[in-house]
């Protein structure tokens, strides 16, 4: 076999160990499910009547802020998942899984790439089930197929970004319990953006933080494509960022995982 069919075929084993595990532990996948779900119900049926007026769109309230809030709900859920595949990646560090691993004949990468493929499909599936309990609500889009092709992507590139920067979390944490804390700011980003408010509502010095950090023009864009609103420059920064994040990720995360010692 080549190195390349080595190196497919250990990954699509490490993968089926990833889906065991999400098999078995499914409580951790209905977690990452049902945050975002969760937080879509609490801001649309408790705060989205009053936050929905505010808006100024024709419908107002409820039906006015459930299109507005989805988007932002999706880029959490993108977030939340990334809790998950840190605390997975470090159990596996700190266990001695990975020391067996390193004395078998297997494609050493394959270890990592198991591990993102397994939470990229965990946090897809997320995805779909926000996306289907906001259709029940109320949220209407009325994207053409090609937008829709769009914005699963654009959802799916930040996945893949915010997949590979959990990795290296998990990497570089000493304990389980630190891998599970550092990748909590990213579940905030969406609130510190345009995820729930207009950014234009913030004070100044809050505006300038929400308007240049990655998640806000990710949500500009899947609105835009998914709600017919202006995406402007969003699309070409919400690109770029994925492209940046999936980068700093990967590279951090192979660093990180050839120069670790077993612990």
């Amino acid at each position: 076999m080549s190195t390349l069919s080595y190196a497919v075929a250990d990954s699509a084993t490490m993968l089926r160990r990833q889906l065991r595990h999400m098999r078995r532990y499914l409580s951790v996948t209905l977690q990452l499910i049902g945050l975002p779900v969760v937080l879509l119900l609490l801001f649309v049926y408790v705060f989205g009547g009053t936050l929905g007026a505010g808006l100024g769109g024709p419908g107002g309230g409820r039906a006015e802020y459930v299109a507005y809030v989805t988007p932002g709900i999706l880029l959490m859920a993108v977030a939340a998942g990334a809790a998950g595949t840190a605390i997975s990646v470090a159990m596996d560090m700190t266990e001695g899984i990975v020391a067996r691993f390193r004395t078998m004949a297997i494609y050493r990468p394959s270890v990592l790439t198991g591990h993102v493929l397994g939470s990229m499909l965990q946090t897809l599936l997320a995805l779909v089930v926000v996306l289907a309990v906001a259709v029940a609500i109320g949220f209407r889009p009325d994207a053409s197929p090609v937008e829709w092709l769009a914005a699963a992507g654009l959802l799916a590139f930040i996945t893949l970004g915010v997949t590979w920067l959990s990795v290296a979390f998990g990497l570089v944490s000493k304990t389980v319990e630190a891998a599970s804390n550092l990748p909590t700011p990213l579940v905030f980003l969406p609130f510190l953006g345009s995820g729930f408010v207009p950014t234009d509502s913030m004070p100044t010095w809050l505006r300038w933080f929400a308007e240049y950090q990655p998640f806000t023009p990710i949500i500009e864009t899947v609105r835009g494509l998914l709600l017919g609103t202006a995406i402007g420059a969003s699309a070409v920064l919400a690109v770029a960022w994925c492209a940046a994040i999936t980068l700093v990720g990967y590279l951090w995360s192979r660093r990180l995982y050839n120069r670790d010692p077993v612990r």
